[in-house]
């Protein structure tokens, strides 16, 4: 591990030399990749750094008891190296998890989109109560969230529902969201007052740059047509919506909720290539199941991750076998204990593997 700690702390400095380096600052695209790169290192580094001073003093520390000492100054040494042996100690166990490989989409942006399942309109409704749920926890998070298509229904639910979220390492905590939600409550519309089971299917999707997915226009099939909704407001007079199809691949993407054609075109684009980013990694990842499913979140929708309870007020993360009795927390947004088991368990597993 000493080894890996000193080529980090070298690539390090090197970076550090290149964004002074005249032909770097010259070329806006190379500074903003290292400035991005040495940011990315920085808190590492920070802990090698602070890893390399402790583990200096607790030798320096040892040597003054080969030395008479008072009784006085025994002590207090004694006291100091308990201190720095269980920094050294916490160290050891934070130091791996850092080494351990970087998701290379965890800094990316994300397009959420929500799809109600099973469960009709209480399906809709839930989707609508998971859409306010993530815009709450990006709001605390200061993050920036843009929405991109809906299509909603006359209950104030969704079908479906599409928006981005901006900020940094938004798809590394977002991404654990990725799956089936399953709601148990007494649904709007039930008048006996029986408990209902629904579904929700949620995608978390990497944002792609224009370099990372190249469209070609002869690949794109775009068609334009009138919005409308789950009421007459809703009705577009002109063909503003617009679905594009990826005939390569098939993908499918439509947006109608900006009264500009150009706007709607500029979405479903993001949409696309976002789409087709996730397909890629998706076919690579089929080459890697065994370790694909090991990992937490693995990002199969179909899996059931997470079920809101609200007859008991409990929501249980069924991948780490988690249940907190806070459902109304977690619904306004208050999702950083529920993240941060999912992340620490997915850290676990990795490195269990890793040293088998």
């Amino acid at each position: 591990m000493l080894e890996k700690l000193q080529a980090i702390e070298d690539k390090y400095r090197e970076l550090e030399s290149m964004l002074g380096d005249p032909d770097v600052l010259a070329d806006v695209e190379k500074w903003r990749r290292v400035s991005q790169e040495h940011a990315q290192l920085l808190p590492l580094v920070e802990k090698i750094r602070e890893y390399r001073r402790v583990t200096e003093e607790i030798a320096s520390d040892t040597a003054l008891f080969d030395e008479p000492l008072e009784e006085d100054m025994r002590a207090l040494v004694t006291a100091e190296l308990a201190e720095l042996k269980a920094k050294k100690s916490a160290l050891d166990a934070e130091l791996p998890v850092l080494l351990l490989p970087k998701d290379p989409n965890d800094d990316k942006n994300v397009i959420v989109e929500i799809r109600g399942g099973v469960g009709g309109e209480e399906a809709a409704l839930f989707a609508a109560d998971l859409f306010r749920m993530y815009t709450r926890f990006a709001e605390k998070q200061g993050w920036r969230t843009e929405l991109l298509d809906t299509s909603p229904t006359e209950l104030g639910g969704f079908k479906e529902i599409s928006f981005s979220v901006e900020g940094y390492g938004a798809f590394s905590r977002l991404k654990y969201e990725r799956g089936t939600h399953r709601v148990q409550r007494v649904p709007e519309t039930e008048s006996q007052g029986r408990i209902h089971t629904s579904a929700v299917t949620v995608a978390v999707l990497p944002e792609a740059g224009e370099v990372e997915v190249a469209l070609r226009p002869e690949d794109l099939k775009i068609d334009t047509y009138r919005a409308s909704g789950a009421g007459g407001q809703y009705v577009n007079r002109t063909e503003s919506a617009v679905r594009i199809t990826h005939l390569p691949t098939g993908i499918v993407v439509q947006c109608q909720d900006e009264k500009s054609q150009l706007k709607n075109k500029e979405k479903a684009l993001r949409v696309l290539r976002a789409r087709i980013l996730e397909k890629a990694q998706e076919e690579q990842d089929a080459a890697q199941a065994a370790d694909r499913r090991s990992q937490v979140g693995s990002g199969d929708r179909s899996q059931r991750i997470r079920t809101y309870n609200f007859p008991q007020g409990r929501v249980t993360d069924h991948r780490i076998s988690l249940t907190l009795h806070k459902l109304d927390a977690v619904l306004d947004g208050d999702l950083d204990e529920l993240l941060g088991a999912l992340i620490t368990a997915s850290q676990a597993e990795r490195l269990r593997r890793v040293e088998e």
